[in-house]
């Protein structure tokens, strides 16, 4: 089953920039789809084989922070392709 994930990771801490671009190269190196816009990232895949990769990536990501907050949504359908209509 093919699903989009949204990520909003925000460090509770002074230096929070450099544990978001971590986050985020760490996501542009990995074997899924990735889009990124000003307010979060998007990944995309099939949910077996994303789903244990984020959670050992933000897990990784947890232990390099002292506080954090890790927004999540998930579809269930790939809309990587999505192109607004209006």
């Amino acid at each position: 089953m093919k699903i989009s994930v949204d990520l909003t990771l925000s460090p509770l801490q002074d230096d929070y920039e450099k544990h978001v671009t971590d986050f985020i190269k760490v996501l542009r190196n990995s074997e899924f789809t990735v889009l990124e816009n000003p307010l979060s990232t998007q990944i995309f895949g099939d949910f077996d084989q994303l789903m244990p990769f984020l959670n050992q990536k933000i897990k990784e990501s947890f232990q390099n922070q002292d506080i954090c907050v890790l927004t999540m949504k998930i579809v269930k359908t790939d809309r990587s392709d999505y192109e607004p209509h209006f």
